[in-house]
C-alpha cells in the first residue's frame, strides 16, 4: 500500500514494520493497521497492531486510526480467544519512555492463570497523596476543556 511520506518515518522500525518495509509475520492488513505476531511473544499468539501513521503514543494519532486500531485488537481478540481458548486476554500499550519501538503499538495476547504476566505496583508510587476527590476534579476540568 502507498504510504505518504509525512506519515511515516525512514528511521523507524514501527513504520518499516507496518509498511511492509521490514520482515515480519504480519496477520492482517489494512489500509491503516498492520497486526504482527510479536517476535519476543509472551504467550503464543502474542500480536502486535501497529498503525502505519507514525506516532509515538496514542493521543497522536487522528480519530480514524485510533478506532481502526480498537477495531483490529476486538478482532484480534475474537479470533485468539477460538484459537486458544485462554482464560484472557491482555491489550496493553506502553507510551512515551516506556514504548520500546519508537512507534505507537497495541499488544494483544492471550494469557493464563499462573503464566506469570502481571502487574507489578511501583516501589514508591506517585501522586497517591492527593485525595480521589481532588484528581477526580481536576481530571474533569482538564477533560472539560479538551
Amino acid at each position: 500500500m502507498e504510504r505518504k511520506q509525512e506519515e511515516t518515518h525512514a528511521s523507524c522500525l514501527g513504520c518499516r514494520l507496518a509498511g511492509g518495509q521490514k520482515p515480519a509475520e504480519i496477520v492482517y492488513e489494512d489500509e491503516r493497521i498492520t497486526a504482527l505476531l510479536d517476535i519476543a511473544p509472551l504467550n503464543g499468539g502474542h500480536v502486535l497492531l501497529l498503525p502505519k501513521r507514525h506516532a509515538l503514543d496514542l493521543d497522536e494519532l487522528p480519530p480514524e486510526d485510533l478506532q481502526a486500531l480498537n477495531e483490529t485488537s476486538v478482532r484480534i481478540a475474537r479470533v485468539l480467544k477460538r484459537m486458544y481458548a485462554p482464560d484472557g486476554i491482555t491489550t496493553m500499550s506502553n507510551g512515551g519512555l516506556f514504548n520500546d519501538l519508537g512507534h505507537v503499538h497495541l499488544h494483544v495476547f492471550p494469557r493464563y492463570k499462573g503464566d506469570g504476566f502481571g502487574w507489578r505496583e511501583p516501589a514508591a508510587p506517585r501522586g497517591t497523596d492527593v485525595p480521589n476527590r481532588v484528581i477526580r476534579g481536576r481530571l474533569a476540568e482538564l477533560l472539560a476543556s479538551e
